[in-house]
């Protein structure tokens, strides 16, 4: 069972030190009644100041204003300051704390003020009324500064919690980002995964269709290539899945996929068995590499291998089984350097493989996220020629998480 710790949407903590505050100045009216000025009807008075003290919190302005027009009201009767007028300190203490434009609590001190010096007026002959005066000023003037230094104190304290939920709500976004960004980034590796798989199984398949009967062995070796290759890409699928299925708990906690073993990024070093698999399915590739190749960052490495495999589908797509193919990785100090060119010089495939539509749609998003240009089109000489300059100073902002 839940026990409530707020009263009328108040706090019960504030709730109770308001009613005894008032409370008090209602004992200060009634103690005084029978022998203060104004008797009963006085403390009439005290007691309705003690009635809207209750509201000081909520509305500071309006019982300020309450509570200083019945001690006007006090003051024109002729009863002189007596105790409960404590609840007038009390009112410019809340206005200058509670008030929600620090003007109202300068408005408040002024007609404190003004009251101060109608209370000195009334001080009894004998005392020297300038003295009751400065202690009345003193008095009302150290309830005025504490009250604004606890608002000061109160407001920074607000302003550091917003400032507090305003990071946290940040941070919240950057994570949803994050996971944003690297579901976009898994969705494109299937893409690259299923077209690359698929362009190899269909030109494999329709040359073992036309082979069968010509050459067995050949059709024998195309259908193993066919299976071979839908394997890989059923493995390479299955893991990607679990990445994007692996990311929703981690949702919740605002961060991303971490790396992990199995969610491996594609290297650089797997790139000879890309060139071979794309050999078996019919390209005859030469690769060359100049230059040293310096550590690249994990991301700039998978983009690397995705502009190599994307361009070698896209060459078995339209130069056909048997076209020449020339695949270049130049390092240098500042920049590496992707150029794949192939001679169009193939055989047909016996259907148009489909396309997938954002081939070169994904590598000039991955290229762009690198600072990089990649330039692809027709050759004069015939062909087709693509080329991708990535800057090894240029980094993107974050790294979010492998696929």
């Amino acid at each position: 069972m839940t026990v409530s710790r707020t009263l009328f949407g108040r706090p019960l903590r504030g709730v109770a030190f308001d009613v005894a505050v008032s409370a008090g100045v209602l004992l200060f009216g009634l103690a005084g009644a029978t022998n203060q000025p104004g008797g009963w009807a006085a403390s009439g008075v005290g007691a309705a100041m003690a009635v809207a003290l209750l509201f000081r919190r909520m509305h500071p302005c309006a019982v300020t204003v309450v509570v200083g027009t019945l001690a006007l009201l006090q003051v024109i009767a002729g009863w002189g300051p007596l105790a409960f007028d404590v609840a007038v300190l009390i009112a410019l203490y809340s206005v200058v704390k509670y008030g929600r434009r620090l003007r109202d609590g300068v408005l408040a001190g002024a007609v404190a003020a003004v009251g101060v010096l109608l209370a000195a007026a009334q001080t009894p002959a004998g005392i020297s009324w300038w003295g009751t005066a400065m202690w009345y000023a003193l008095v009302t003037g150290a309830v005025w500064l504490v009250a604004l230094n606890v608002r000061t104190r109160r407001l920074y304290v607000l302003s550091l919690e917003e400032r507090a939920n305003t990071l946290e709500r940040e941070r919240e976004a950057e994570s949803r980002a994050a996971v944003a960004e690297e579901r976009t980034r898994i969705a494109r590796e299937l893409h690259d995964v299923v077209a690359h798989s698929m362009a190899v199984m269909i030109v494999q398949a329709d040359g073992a269709r036309f082979m069968l009967d010509r050459d067995p062995e050949q059709a024998r070796t195309a259908v193993k290539v066919v299976a071979d290759t839908g394997r890989a890409a059923l493995e390479e699928m299955r893991r990607l899945v679990g990445v994007l299925r692996d990311a929703g708990p981690s949702d919740a906690g605002g961060s991303a996929v971490v790396s992990d073993p199995e969610h491996r990024r594609l290297a650089l070093a797997e790139l000879p068995d890309l060139l071979a698999r794309f050999r078996d399915a019919g390209l005859r590739v030469r690769d060359t590499v100049t230059g040293d190749a310096p550590a690249l960052p994990p991301g700039l490495e998978l983009t690397v291998y995705r502009v190599v495999q994307e361009a070698l589908t896209n060459a078995l797509k339209h130069a056909g089984v048997g076209a020449d193919v020339e695949v270049t990785l130049a390092y240098t100090d500042d920049v590496v350097v992707v150029r794949v060119v192939d001679d169009g010089q193939g055989r047909p495939v016996v259907g148009p493989t489909p396309s997938g539509g954002h081939g070169l749609l994904g590598m000039r998003e991955r290229v762009t996220v690198y600072d990089g240009t990649l330039t692809a089109g027709p050759r004069p000489t015939g062909g087709w020629q693509l080329e991708a300059r990535l800057p090894l100073r240029s980094e993107p902002a974050t790294e979010v998480i492998a696929a």
